[in-house]
């Protein structure tokens, strides 16, 4: 473990998305019960635009859309270090790095390299969780016999992911999965930070709260305005202090994290948690009829993928992003769950329609939530039937002559002019 792991340096005690800050192991570092690895590729969109032009090696890269109205998709490492970041827009990012070259992004390419980057994981071990295109767990514990300890699994999946991609990655190595994802921030770019399982209390005593994985800026906000900034700080807390800051079931979950305890298993299948779509508009619209129609094409979206899933919504949240930046999110439980996109659609008009409206908008977002397996059919009464049955057969016609072969004649006309560029979408399996 490296000897800096224990100060009480807040800034070095979180990961900074520009690397500074950066810490990894000596490479004689304990590895006892380090079982599970956290993998992340670095600044994985900006990496393959230089590993596809090495000219680009070495200066500031954003990957985003090159007429500057989207947002920022990834930034290299050297963009970052001007203040660019993930899902800012491609204007703000040129004011405050000027030099920056804006790539636009080739995802396509990103899940061709992605599936090579897993394949190495699963030659490893067949324990793996993808969490977007470019992470993912491994449980190597069952490995161990055949190549060696955590801490040598661990610089293997590094070495074949260079030589078979020609890309770097950062890994955290550790007895738990919260642990072993913040090792690999705090490893980032191109490390490897281990936390024996003997170490993970002093490993985690300085870091901030805002470091701790699933622990978002409000919580971090609630702790802090109590004192509570570090680890160490909650841990020397009273009792109740969590459950008033945080409601009880999260506090719960922080007084376990805190203290290193983490019973999730690395799970080889992943449920999505939520499915949605969003557009972000070339220009800003206030036509109340090109919204609701976007609206319907996003739900006929949601819907389609629920079902290819084979799960449904119980919850439909839609997103309004203002030309102001402003962003409002509304979310309505329906009364039963659908993968319905004429239901979905109903839903989010419903809340769009209940919104004041004061300047136009720039990006809209439906998504279906709260999923759960689909229900059996046959249902006495289904006052979906006749639309489910439409929908049942353009999913048909999508699979034959591709999606948008047929559509709302409500979506007839003009080609909009929308983009929208995921952050990470998930690893093709």
């Amino acid at each position: 473990m490296p000897s800096d792991v224990g100060g009480t340096d807040e800034n070095r005690g979180m990961g900074r998305g520009d690397g500074s800050g950066r810490i990894v192991s000596p490479p004689d570092a304990d590895d006892t019960g380090a079982g599970i690895l956290h993998v992340d590729m670095d600044a994985f969109y900006a990496s393959v635009a230089v590993l596809d032009d090495p000219t680009l090696a070495g200066k500031p890269i954003i990957i985003g859309a090159p007429e500057g109205r989207g947002v920022v998709s990834s930034a290299s490492y050297e963009a970052r270090r001007f203040g660019v970041r993930s899902a800012m827009p491609v204007g703000q990012a040129l004011r405050l790095c000027p030099a920056a070259l804006v790539v636009a992004p080739d995802f396509p390419r990103y899940l061709e390299l992605s599936a090579r980057v897993m394949e190495v994981f699963r030659s490893v071990t067949p324990l793996v969780e993808p969490l977007s295109i470019d992470e993912a767990f491994l449980d190597v514990r069952g490995a161990q016999r055949l190549l060696g300890s955590p801490g040598t699994i661990a610089r293997l999946v590094r070495r074949r992911v260079k030589d078979e991609t020609g890309l770097t990655c950062s890994v955290g190595a550790a007895a738990t999965k919260h642990v072993a994802k913040m090792a690999s921030t705090l490893s980032k770019p191109d490390g490897l930070l281990i936390v024996a399982e003997a170490d993970t209390a002093r490993f985690l005593a300085p870091r901030p709260v805002r470091a701790l994985w699933g622990v978002g800026p409000k919580a971090a906000e609630a702790l802090e305005q109590r004192g509570l900034r570090t680890v160490a700080d909650v841990l020397e807390a009273p009792a109740d202090t969590l459950t008033r800051a945080l409601g009880a079931a999260m506090g719960e979950r922080v007084w376990q994290l805190v203290r290193g305890i983490d019973a999730r298993e690395v799970q080889t299948t992943r449920t999505e948690k939520s499915i949605g779509h969003e557009e972000t508009f070339d220009t800003d619209i206030d036509d109340d009829a090109v919204l609701r129609a976007e609206f319907r094409r996003l739900a006929d979206r949601v819907g389609a993928r629920l079902r290819a899933h084979g799960v449904e919504a119980a919850t439909v949240a839609i997103k309004v992003r203002f030309a102001d930046f402003r962003t409002l999110s509304r979310s309505q439980t329906l009364a039963d769950p659908t993968a319905v996109g004429q239901r979905i659609g109903a839903a989010a008009l419903d809340m769009f329609g209940a919104l004041e409206r004061p300047l136009p908008v720039r990006l809209v977002g439906v998504r279906g939530e709260r999923l759960r397996p689909a229900a059996d059919a046959g249902l006495l009464w289904d006052d979906d039937e006749e639309w489910r049955n439409v929908e049942r057969a353009l999913d048909g016609l999508a699979g034959k002559f591709g999606r948008g072969a047929v559509t709302r004649a409500a979506l007839l006309g003009d080609v909009r002019g929308g983009r929208s560029l995921p952050s990470k979408p998930r690893a093709s399996e």
